[in-house]
Protein backbone atom coordinates (compact mmCIF):
# COMPACT_ATOMS: atom_id res chain seq x y z
CA UNK A 1 0.00 0.00 0.00
CA UNK A 2 1.41 3.37 -1.06
CA UNK A 3 2.15 5.90 1.60
CA UNK A 4 0.74 9.44 1.40
CA UNK A 5 4.20 10.70 0.42
CA UNK A 6 4.41 8.27 -2.51
CA UNK A 7 0.89 9.15 -3.64
CA UNK A 8 1.80 12.82 -3.52
CA UNK A 9 4.89 12.18 -5.66
CA UNK A 10 2.85 10.21 -8.20
CA UNK A 11 0.24 12.98 -8.37
CA UNK A 12 2.95 15.59 -8.86
CA UNK A 13 4.57 13.47 -11.60
CA UNK A 14 1.35 13.25 -13.64
CA UNK A 15 0.68 16.94 -13.09
CA UNK A 16 4.16 17.74 -14.44
CA UNK A 17 3.59 15.53 -17.51
CA UNK A 18 0.30 17.31 -18.19
CA UNK A 19 2.00 20.72 -18.01
CA UNK A 20 4.74 19.58 -20.40
CA UNK A 21 2.14 18.26 -22.83
CA UNK A 22 0.27 21.57 -22.86
CA UNK A 23 3.48 23.54 -23.34
CA UNK A 24 4.45 21.27 -26.24
CA UNK A 25 1.05 21.69 -27.87
CA UNK A 26 1.25 25.42 -27.44
CA UNK A 27 4.66 25.56 -29.11
CA UNK A 28 3.35 23.69 -32.17
CA UNK A 29 0.06 25.53 -32.57
CA UNK A 30 0.28 29.04 -34.05
CA UNK A 31 -0.96 31.85 -31.92
CA UNK A 32 -4.42 33.05 -32.92
CA UNK A 33 -2.86 36.45 -33.64
CA UNK A 34 -0.16 35.04 -35.97
CA UNK A 35 -0.66 35.87 -39.66
CA UNK A 36 -1.70 32.82 -41.68
CA UNK A 37 0.94 31.13 -43.79
CA UNK A 38 0.57 31.91 -47.51
CA UNK A 39 1.56 29.12 -49.88
CA UNK A 40 -0.44 29.91 -53.06
CA UNK A 41 -0.34 33.20 -54.96
CA UNK A 42 -2.00 33.90 -58.31
CA UNK A 43 -1.43 36.92 -60.51
CA UNK A 44 -2.49 38.27 -63.87
CA UNK A 45 -2.82 41.28 -66.14
CA UNK A 46 -4.49 42.62 -69.27
CA UNK A 47 -8.17 42.04 -68.55
CA UNK A 48 -10.62 43.77 -70.86
CA UNK A 49 -13.83 44.31 -68.93
CA UNK A 50 -15.86 43.95 -72.14
CA UNK A 51 -14.46 40.53 -73.07
CA UNK A 52 -15.55 37.09 -71.84
CA UNK A 53 -13.57 36.12 -68.73
CA UNK A 54 -13.87 32.36 -68.19
CA UNK A 55 -10.38 32.23 -66.70
CA UNK A 56 -11.64 33.34 -63.27
CA UNK A 57 -13.02 29.83 -62.72
CA UNK A 58 -9.54 28.34 -63.11
CA UNK A 59 -8.04 30.96 -60.79
CA UNK A 60 -10.66 30.30 -58.13
CA UNK A 61 -10.07 26.54 -58.46
CA UNK A 62 -6.35 27.14 -57.88
CA UNK A 63 -7.51 28.48 -54.50
CA UNK A 64 -4.98 31.28 -54.05
CA UNK A 65 -4.71 33.09 -50.75
CA UNK A 66 -3.48 36.21 -52.55
CA UNK A 67 -4.21 37.53 -56.05
CA UNK A 68 -2.02 40.26 -57.57
CA UNK A 69 -3.16 42.55 -60.37
CA UNK A 70 -0.20 43.50 -62.57
CA UNK A 71 -1.88 46.24 -64.57
CA UNK A 72 -4.28 46.77 -67.45
CA UNK A 73 -6.86 45.67 -64.92
CA UNK A 74 -9.33 47.43 -67.19
CA UNK A 75 -8.99 49.02 -70.61
CA UNK A 76 -9.98 52.56 -69.80
CA UNK A 77 -8.63 54.44 -72.79
CA UNK A 78 -10.24 54.47 -76.22
CA UNK A 79 -8.83 53.77 -79.65
CA UNK A 80 -9.52 54.93 -83.14
CA UNK A 81 -9.80 52.38 -85.96
CA UNK A 82 -6.88 51.72 -88.27
CA UNK A 83 -7.13 54.27 -91.07
CA UNK A 84 -4.72 54.97 -93.91
CA UNK A 85 -6.85 57.69 -95.49
CA UNK A 86 -9.34 60.27 -94.27
CA UNK A 87 -9.33 63.02 -91.67
CA UNK A 88 -8.01 60.87 -88.83
CA UNK A 89 -5.18 58.78 -90.25
CA UNK A 90 -3.77 56.39 -87.66
CA UNK A 91 -1.52 54.26 -89.86
CA UNK A 92 1.51 55.03 -91.98
CA UNK A 93 4.12 57.81 -91.97
CA UNK A 94 1.40 60.30 -92.91
CA UNK A 95 -0.76 59.59 -89.85
CA UNK A 96 -2.10 62.70 -88.12
CA UNK A 97 -3.94 61.19 -85.13
CA UNK A 98 -2.79 58.85 -82.34
CA UNK A 99 -4.47 55.47 -82.25
CA UNK A 100 -5.28 55.72 -78.52
CA UNK A 101 -6.79 58.62 -76.62
CA UNK A 102 -7.99 58.99 -73.01
CA UNK A 103 -11.59 58.57 -71.93
CA UNK A 104 -13.38 60.63 -69.30
CA UNK A 105 -13.69 59.81 -65.61
CA UNK A 106 -17.23 58.47 -65.86
CA UNK A 107 -16.25 56.04 -68.61
CA UNK A 108 -13.37 54.77 -66.45
CA UNK A 109 -15.72 54.37 -63.48
CA UNK A 110 -18.16 52.36 -65.58
CA UNK A 111 -15.36 50.10 -66.79
CA UNK A 112 -14.16 49.45 -63.25
CA UNK A 113 -17.72 48.75 -62.14
CA UNK A 114 -18.14 46.21 -64.93
CA UNK A 115 -14.85 44.52 -64.03
CA UNK A 116 -15.71 44.37 -60.34
CA UNK A 117 -19.18 42.97 -61.00
CA UNK A 118 -17.89 40.00 -63.00
CA UNK A 119 -19.23 36.89 -61.19
CA UNK A 120 -15.95 34.98 -61.44
CA UNK A 121 -13.92 37.88 -60.11
CA UNK A 122 -16.46 38.40 -57.32
CA UNK A 123 -15.95 34.79 -56.24
CA UNK A 124 -12.20 35.34 -56.16
CA UNK A 125 -12.57 38.49 -54.05
CA UNK A 126 -14.56 36.51 -51.51
CA UNK A 127 -11.81 33.90 -51.20
CA UNK A 128 -8.50 35.74 -51.59
CA UNK A 129 -6.75 38.93 -50.63
CA UNK A 130 -6.66 41.06 -53.79
CA UNK A 131 -3.87 43.61 -54.26
CA UNK A 132 -2.41 45.26 -57.32
CA UNK A 133 -0.74 47.97 -59.33
CA UNK A 134 -1.51 49.47 -62.75
CA UNK A 135 -0.16 49.63 -66.28
CA UNK A 136 -0.92 51.98 -69.15
CA UNK A 137 -4.53 51.18 -70.08
CA UNK A 138 -5.86 51.54 -66.52
CA UNK A 139 -3.45 54.42 -65.97
CA UNK A 140 -5.50 56.13 -68.65
CA UNK A 141 -3.56 56.08 -71.93
CA UNK A 142 -1.56 53.58 -73.95
CA UNK A 143 2.21 53.77 -73.28
CA UNK A 144 1.78 56.90 -71.14
CA UNK A 145 4.17 58.06 -68.44
CA UNK A 146 4.54 61.05 -66.15
CA UNK A 147 3.30 63.45 -68.84
CA UNK A 148 -0.28 62.10 -68.61
CA UNK A 149 -2.53 64.76 -67.06
CA UNK A 150 -5.23 62.41 -65.80
CA UNK A 151 -3.01 60.29 -63.55
CA UNK A 152 -4.33 61.59 -60.22
CA UNK A 153 -7.91 60.79 -61.16
CA UNK A 154 -6.84 57.38 -62.44
CA UNK A 155 -5.01 56.72 -59.17
CA UNK A 156 -8.14 57.38 -57.14
CA UNK A 157 -10.24 55.14 -59.39
CA UNK A 158 -7.75 52.27 -59.21
CA UNK A 159 -7.55 52.44 -55.42
CA UNK A 160 -11.35 52.47 -55.23
CA UNK A 161 -11.40 49.34 -57.40
CA UNK A 162 -8.89 47.66 -55.07
CA UNK A 163 -10.94 48.65 -51.99
CA UNK A 164 -8.02 50.62 -50.61
CA UNK A 165 -8.95 52.22 -47.24
CA UNK A 166 -9.70 55.92 -47.34
CA UNK A 167 -6.88 56.66 -44.90
CA UNK A 168 -4.31 54.61 -46.85
CA UNK A 169 -0.97 56.35 -47.59
CA UNK A 170 -1.45 55.27 -51.21
CA UNK A 171 -4.23 57.83 -51.52
CA UNK A 172 -1.91 60.65 -50.49
CA UNK A 173 1.33 59.78 -52.30
CA UNK A 174 2.31 60.39 -55.92
CA UNK A 175 1.93 56.89 -57.36
CA UNK A 176 0.40 53.56 -56.35
CA UNK A 177 3.53 51.71 -55.17
CA UNK A 178 3.27 49.82 -51.87
CA UNK A 179 4.30 46.60 -50.12
CA UNK A 180 2.70 43.79 -48.10
CA UNK A 181 3.95 41.14 -45.67
CA UNK A 182 2.28 37.72 -45.54
CA UNK A 183 3.02 34.95 -43.06
CA UNK A 184 5.44 35.02 -40.15
CA UNK A 185 8.56 33.46 -38.67
CA UNK A 186 10.44 31.42 -41.28
CA UNK A 187 7.51 31.33 -43.72
CA UNK A 188 7.24 34.96 -44.68
CA UNK A 189 6.58 36.50 -48.09
CA UNK A 190 7.05 40.15 -48.94
CA UNK A 191 5.25 41.56 -51.99
CA UNK A 192 6.54 44.83 -53.42
CA UNK A 193 4.26 46.52 -55.95
CA UNK A 194 6.07 48.99 -58.20
CA UNK A 195 4.53 51.90 -60.08
CA UNK A 196 6.10 52.03 -63.55
CA UNK A 197 3.83 54.81 -64.86
CA UNK A 198 3.43 57.83 -62.59
CA UNK A 199 7.07 58.98 -62.72
CA UNK A 200 8.25 57.35 -65.95
CA UNK A 201 10.16 59.43 -68.49
CA UNK A 202 9.53 59.09 -72.26
CA UNK A 203 10.31 55.67 -73.71
CA UNK A 204 13.29 56.72 -75.81
CA UNK A 205 14.95 58.80 -73.09
CA UNK A 206 16.75 56.14 -70.98
CA UNK A 207 15.56 58.29 -68.09
CA UNK A 208 13.79 57.13 -64.96
CA UNK A 209 10.98 54.64 -64.52
CA UNK A 210 10.37 54.93 -60.79
CA UNK A 211 11.40 58.48 -59.90
CA UNK A 212 13.72 59.29 -57.00
CA UNK A 213 11.06 59.16 -54.29
CA UNK A 214 10.03 55.65 -55.27
CA UNK A 215 13.67 54.59 -55.59
CA UNK A 216 14.35 55.70 -52.00
CA UNK A 217 11.25 53.85 -50.84
CA UNK A 218 12.30 50.69 -52.71
CA UNK A 219 15.76 50.82 -51.16
CA UNK A 220 14.21 50.95 -47.69
CA UNK A 221 11.97 48.00 -48.57
CA UNK A 222 14.84 45.83 -49.79
CA UNK A 223 17.12 46.74 -46.90
CA UNK A 224 14.31 46.17 -44.40
CA UNK A 225 13.57 43.04 -42.33
CA UNK A 226 14.31 39.83 -44.20
CA UNK A 227 11.69 37.50 -45.64
CA UNK A 228 12.11 34.07 -47.15
CA UNK A 229 10.59 35.22 -50.46
CA UNK A 230 10.34 38.73 -51.90
CA UNK A 231 8.09 39.16 -54.94
CA UNK A 232 8.69 42.37 -56.89
CA UNK A 233 5.69 43.09 -59.10
CA UNK A 234 6.35 45.21 -62.18
CA UNK A 235 3.67 45.93 -64.75
CA UNK A 236 6.28 45.66 -67.53
CA UNK A 237 8.89 42.95 -68.06
CA UNK A 238 12.11 43.36 -66.10
CA UNK A 239 14.51 40.78 -67.52
CA UNK A 240 13.36 40.27 -71.11
CA UNK A 241 14.07 42.92 -73.72
CA UNK A 242 12.34 41.63 -76.83
CA UNK A 243 12.27 45.11 -78.34
CA UNK A 244 15.98 44.64 -79.03
CA UNK A 245 15.08 41.82 -81.41
CA UNK A 246 11.61 42.76 -82.68
CA UNK A 247 12.65 46.26 -83.73
CA UNK A 248 12.33 47.99 -86.08
CA UNK A 249 9.11 46.08 -86.83
CA UNK A 250 7.53 46.88 -83.47
CA UNK A 251 8.55 47.67 -79.91
CA UNK A 252 7.31 46.65 -76.48
CA UNK A 253 7.70 48.42 -73.18
CA UNK A 254 10.14 46.89 -70.71
CA UNK A 255 12.87 47.77 -68.26
CA UNK A 256 15.29 46.82 -71.03
CA UNK A 257 14.39 50.05 -72.82
CA UNK A 258 15.70 51.90 -69.77
CA UNK A 259 19.04 50.11 -69.34
CA UNK A 260 20.38 52.49 -66.69
CA UNK A 261 17.28 51.98 -64.56
CA UNK A 262 17.44 48.22 -64.92
CA UNK A 263 21.12 48.16 -63.98
CA UNK A 264 20.26 50.29 -60.95
CA UNK A 265 17.53 47.83 -59.96
CA UNK A 266 19.86 44.84 -60.27
CA UNK A 267 22.57 46.61 -58.29
CA UNK A 268 20.14 47.56 -55.53
CA UNK A 269 19.02 43.94 -55.16
CA UNK A 270 22.62 42.68 -55.16
CA UNK A 271 23.81 45.31 -52.68
CA UNK A 272 20.90 44.63 -50.33
CA UNK A 273 21.94 40.95 -50.15
CA UNK A 274 18.28 40.08 -49.95
CA UNK A 275 17.40 36.42 -50.49
CA UNK A 276 14.43 34.99 -52.33
CA UNK A 277 13.76 37.77 -54.86
CA UNK A 278 11.40 36.95 -57.75
CA UNK A 279 9.95 39.31 -60.36
CA UNK A 280 6.44 39.00 -61.76
CA UNK A 281 5.25 41.05 -64.74
CA UNK A 282 2.54 41.42 -67.39
CA UNK A 283 1.76 43.73 -70.35
CA UNK A 284 2.92 41.75 -73.41
CA UNK A 285 -0.15 39.51 -74.05
CA UNK A 286 1.77 36.26 -73.72
CA UNK A 287 3.33 34.26 -70.92
CA UNK A 288 6.97 33.33 -70.43
CA UNK A 289 9.57 32.80 -67.73
CA UNK A 290 12.93 34.55 -68.06
CA UNK A 291 16.06 34.38 -65.99
CA UNK A 292 19.25 36.39 -65.46
CA UNK A 293 22.18 34.50 -63.95
CA UNK A 294 24.64 37.38 -63.91
CA UNK A 295 22.83 40.31 -62.30
CA UNK A 296 22.96 38.97 -58.75
CA UNK A 297 24.66 36.34 -56.62
CA UNK A 298 21.77 34.01 -57.38
CA UNK A 299 19.56 33.72 -60.45
CA UNK A 300 16.77 36.27 -60.83
CA UNK A 301 13.53 35.01 -62.40
CA UNK A 302 10.77 37.03 -64.06
CA UNK A 303 7.43 35.24 -64.45
CA UNK A 304 5.36 37.06 -67.07
CA UNK A 305 1.62 36.41 -67.20
CA UNK A 306 -0.43 38.27 -69.81
CA UNK A 307 -3.26 38.33 -70.30
CA UNK A 308 -6.41 37.28 -68.57
CA UNK A 309 -8.42 38.16 -71.68
CA UNK A 310 -5.89 39.66 -74.13
CA UNK A 311 -3.53 37.30 -75.96
CA UNK A 312 -1.40 37.46 -79.10
CA UNK A 313 -2.93 34.32 -80.59
CA UNK A 314 -6.39 35.90 -80.40
CA UNK A 315 -5.24 38.34 -83.08
CA UNK A 316 -5.32 35.59 -85.72
CA UNK A 317 -7.76 32.77 -86.57
CA UNK A 318 -7.05 29.58 -84.58
CA UNK A 319 -5.81 27.79 -87.69
CA UNK A 320 -3.09 30.43 -88.10
CA UNK A 321 -1.87 30.37 -84.49
CA UNK A 322 1.15 28.37 -85.63
CA UNK A 323 2.33 31.46 -87.53
CA UNK A 324 2.49 33.40 -84.25
CA UNK A 325 4.57 30.63 -82.69
CA UNK A 326 6.79 30.56 -85.76
CA UNK A 327 7.39 34.30 -85.41
CA UNK A 328 8.24 33.77 -81.74
CA UNK A 329 10.75 31.10 -82.73
CA UNK A 330 12.42 33.64 -85.04
CA UNK A 331 12.65 36.19 -82.24
CA UNK A 332 15.86 35.41 -80.35
CA UNK A 333 15.99 35.89 -76.61
CA UNK A 334 18.89 34.99 -74.39
CA UNK A 335 16.94 35.12 -71.14
CA UNK A 336 13.97 32.81 -71.71
CA UNK A 337 13.90 29.64 -69.63
CA UNK A 338 13.44 26.50 -71.72
CA UNK A 339 12.03 23.60 -69.76
CA UNK A 340 10.56 20.16 -70.51
CA UNK A 341 7.45 21.40 -68.70
CA UNK A 342 6.68 23.86 -71.54
CA UNK A 343 3.66 23.02 -73.67
CA UNK A 344 5.29 24.45 -76.81
CA UNK A 345 8.92 24.31 -77.82
CA UNK A 346 9.14 28.12 -77.78
CA UNK A 347 8.39 28.07 -74.03
CA UNK A 348 5.95 30.93 -74.47
CA UNK A 349 2.18 30.80 -74.20
CA UNK A 350 0.13 33.11 -76.41
CA UNK A 351 -3.37 32.39 -75.15
CA UNK A 352 -5.24 33.59 -72.08
CA UNK A 353 -3.28 32.76 -68.94
CA UNK A 354 -2.58 33.54 -65.30
CA UNK A 355 0.49 33.13 -63.13
CA UNK A 356 0.74 30.78 -60.17
CA UNK A 357 3.30 30.50 -57.38
CA UNK A 358 3.18 27.60 -54.93
CA UNK A 359 5.51 27.28 -51.95
CA UNK A 360 5.90 23.99 -50.12
CA UNK A 361 7.04 25.30 -46.75
CA UNK A 362 6.99 21.85 -45.14
CA UNK A 363 9.17 20.11 -47.72
CA UNK A 364 12.79 19.37 -46.87
CA UNK A 365 14.31 21.27 -48.56
CA UNK A 366 11.61 23.90 -49.13
CA UNK A 367 10.41 24.21 -52.73
CA UNK A 368 8.88 26.86 -54.99
CA UNK A 369 6.86 26.10 -58.12
CA UNK A 370 6.30 28.92 -60.61
CA UNK A 371 3.90 28.43 -63.51
CA UNK A 372 1.91 30.10 -66.25
CA UNK A 373 -1.46 28.36 -66.44
CA UNK A 374 -4.12 28.30 -69.14
CA UNK A 375 -7.82 29.05 -69.02
CA UNK A 376 -8.49 25.56 -67.66
CA UNK A 377 -5.89 25.88 -64.92
CA UNK A 378 -3.42 23.51 -66.59
CA UNK A 379 0.28 24.47 -66.62
CA UNK A 380 1.60 25.77 -69.95
CA UNK A 381 5.04 26.81 -68.67
CA UNK A 382 6.64 25.94 -65.37
CA UNK A 383 9.82 25.78 -63.34
CA UNK A 384 10.43 24.02 -60.02
CA UNK A 385 12.99 25.58 -57.70
CA UNK A 386 14.52 24.86 -54.35
CA UNK A 387 14.19 27.88 -52.11
CA UNK A 388 17.92 27.54 -51.47
CA UNK A 389 18.53 28.36 -55.15
CA UNK A 390 17.29 31.88 -54.41
CA UNK A 391 19.86 32.59 -51.75
CA UNK A 392 23.13 34.49 -51.74
CA UNK A 393 26.26 32.71 -52.89
CA UNK A 394 29.84 33.74 -52.24
CA UNK A 395 30.48 33.91 -55.96
CA UNK A 396 30.59 37.16 -57.89
CA UNK A 397 28.24 36.79 -60.87
CA UNK A 398 27.54 40.45 -61.52
CA UNK A 399 27.07 40.92 -65.26
CA UNK A 400 29.88 42.50 -67.26
CA UNK A 401 29.34 43.42 -70.89
CA UNK A 402 32.80 42.21 -71.91
CA UNK A 403 32.16 38.66 -70.65
CA UNK A 404 31.92 35.90 -73.23
CA UNK A 405 28.49 34.61 -74.18
CA UNK A 406 26.74 32.72 -71.41
CA UNK A 407 23.22 31.43 -71.33
CA UNK A 408 20.95 33.75 -69.33
CA UNK A 409 23.76 36.32 -69.11
CA UNK A 410 24.27 37.89 -72.52
CA UNK A 411 21.72 40.63 -73.18
CA UNK A 412 19.60 40.57 -76.32
CA UNK A 413 21.12 43.86 -77.40
CA UNK A 414 24.57 42.22 -77.45
CA UNK A 415 23.63 39.48 -79.91
CA UNK A 416 25.28 39.48 -83.37
CA UNK A 417 23.15 41.68 -85.61
CA UNK A 418 22.29 38.87 -88.04
CA UNK A 419 20.89 36.82 -85.17
CA UNK A 420 19.32 39.78 -83.44
CA UNK A 421 17.40 41.04 -86.47
CA UNK A 422 16.51 37.71 -88.08
CA UNK A 423 12.77 38.39 -87.72
CA UNK A 424 13.08 41.81 -89.36
CA UNK A 425 15.34 40.38 -92.06
CA UNK A 426 12.88 37.59 -92.80
CA UNK A 427 9.97 40.03 -92.85
CA UNK A 428 11.88 42.42 -95.10
CA UNK A 429 12.90 39.54 -97.34
CA UNK A 430 9.30 38.36 -97.56
CA UNK A 431 8.15 41.87 -98.51
CA UNK A 432 10.91 42.15 -101.11
CA UNK A 433 10.07 38.72 -102.54
CA UNK A 434 6.39 39.69 -102.69
CA UNK A 435 7.21 42.93 -104.51
CA UNK A 436 9.45 41.09 -106.98
CA UNK A 437 6.79 38.44 -107.53
CA UNK A 438 4.15 41.10 -108.14
CA UNK A 439 6.49 42.86 -110.55
CA UNK A 440 7.08 39.65 -112.47
CA UNK A 441 3.36 38.93 -112.50
CA UNK A 442 2.53 42.42 -113.79
CA UNK A 443 5.24 42.19 -116.43
CA UNK A 444 4.00 38.76 -117.52
CA UNK A 445 0.40 39.97 -117.76
CA UNK A 446 1.50 43.07 -119.68
CA UNK A 447 3.61 41.03 -122.09
CA UNK A 448 0.81 38.53 -122.63
CA UNK A 449 -1.69 41.34 -123.21
CA UNK A 450 0.55 42.97 -125.84
CA UNK A 451 0.96 39.69 -127.67
CA UNK A 452 -2.77 39.08 -127.57
CA UNK A 453 -3.51 42.58 -128.91
CA UNK A 454 -0.96 42.18 -131.72
CA UNK A 455 -2.39 38.83 -132.68
CA UNK A 456 -5.91 40.25 -132.59
CA UNK A 457 -4.90 43.12 -134.92
CA UNK A 458 -3.21 40.73 -137.36
CA UNK A 459 -6.26 38.51 -137.44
Amino acid sequence: MATPVVELRILFFFFFLNVLSRVSEGSQTPSPSSPPVVSRIAFGSCSNQSSPQPIWDAIVDFDPQVFIWLGDNIYGDKRRPWRVFGKERTLGPWKNAPRFYPSDEHHMEDNYAAAKANPGYSRLRNKAKVIGTWDDHDYGLNDAGKEFNGKNTSQRLLLDFLDEPEDSPRRKQAGVYTSYIFGSNQKQIKVILLDTRYHRDPLSSDGTILGETQWEWLQNELYGPESQITIIASSIQVISNLSATTGPLFYMESWGRFPKERDRLYKLIADSKRDGVLFISGDVHFGEITRNDCANKYALYDITSSGLTQAVEKAVPPLLAFLVRFAVRLTPTTMRVYSPKCRYSTCTYGRQNFGAIEIDWDAVPQRVKIEVRDVHGDPAIGVNLLLSELQQRNVNKIYRREEAYRQHCTLEIDLPWVHRYCLALLFGGAIAATVVALGILIKTITSFSKRFIRKYKVD
